[in-house]
């Protein structure tokens, strides 16, 4: 009996010690935070955000998921993450990208993006929702992490930011979208712009509203009869290092309203 008693306990010792590598708390790891900001809109590109706090300077105050947050408090934050961040890195998924591979696909992509442009190295990834795009290095889907982890808080600030800023300048050429109302969600103003002046180069024809828009309008074709290809804007990567010294993926109503 106390060899069978000593056989478990060693077989439990042993099975902790192969579990050890899945402690996602381990103070040795570099966590970068993760999340993106644009699934549900009708234009414009996705763009996530991955971020790297200095675990020996004191967090940034007042972060928290970008969505219960004021348009000036995200901009006050957003250049706090900037300041003090050991490292972060903006990427998007561009409206062609978004349409070729669908928007999860390309929110996958624009979270890969992200991360791979650290310029600090991380050993984890903490994503906001339900899943985790393919990494080389291990990952970890925490639902609701914008309001939970510190760096997906800032990841989430950063993300919505850039993009707002993204779609005010696209206002500046496409004034009669509203998009510096909304954001390209498709919120009433949007859709009745959509009917009377049909979509534009960013709008993301694999979304119903515009797909439809499109039918009504006709496609634009080449002398040739191709389909016109219109251009959109590059995918976006931005990353900084400073030396040491925050809805998951379901888009249920989320064409109704901006965040």
């Amino acid at each position: 009996m106390t060899d069978v008693r000593f056989s478990r306990k060693a077989a439990a010792a042993a099975a902790a010690l192969a579990q050890s590598g899945l402690n996602f708390d381990s103070p040795d790891e570099i966590v970068c935070g993760v999340d993106e900001a644009g699934r549900g809109p009708l234009a414009g590109p996705v763009v996530a955000a991955a971020v790297i706090f200095d675990p020996s300077r004191p967090m940034i105050r007042g972060l928290d998921d970008s969505k219960v947050l004021s348009a000036k408090k995200r901009d006050e934050l957003y250049d706090k993450i900037v300041d003090r961040a050991l490292a972060y890195c903006v990427a998007s998924a561009t409206v062609e990208e978004i349409d070729t591979l669908n928007i999860l696909h390309a929110t996958m992509l624009a979270m890969k993006r992200a991360v791979e442009g650290l310029s600090v190295a991380p050993t984890l990834a903490k994503i906001d929702g339900n899943r985790c795009p393919t990494l080389s290095i291990r990952s970890e889907a925490i639902i609701g992490g914008d309001a939970k982890v510190k760096s997906i808080s800032a990841a989430s600030i950063l993300a919505k930011v850039t993009r707002d800023r993204m779609l005010l300048q696209l206002h500046q050429e496409f004034p009669v979208y509203g998009f510096d109302a909304h954001s390209g969600y498709g919120t009433p103003q949007h859709l009745a712009a959509l009917r009377e002046h049909g979509p534009c180069a960013h709008h993301r024809r694999s979304f119903a509203p515009v797909r439809e828009a499109h039918v009504r309008f006709g496609l634009r074709t080449t002398a040739s009869g191709d389909a016109l290809v219109m251009p959109v804007a590059p995918a976006i990567v931005q990353t900084v290092e400073w030396t040491l010294d925050d809805d998951p993926f379901d888009e249920t109503g989320r064409h109704a309203k901006p965040f």
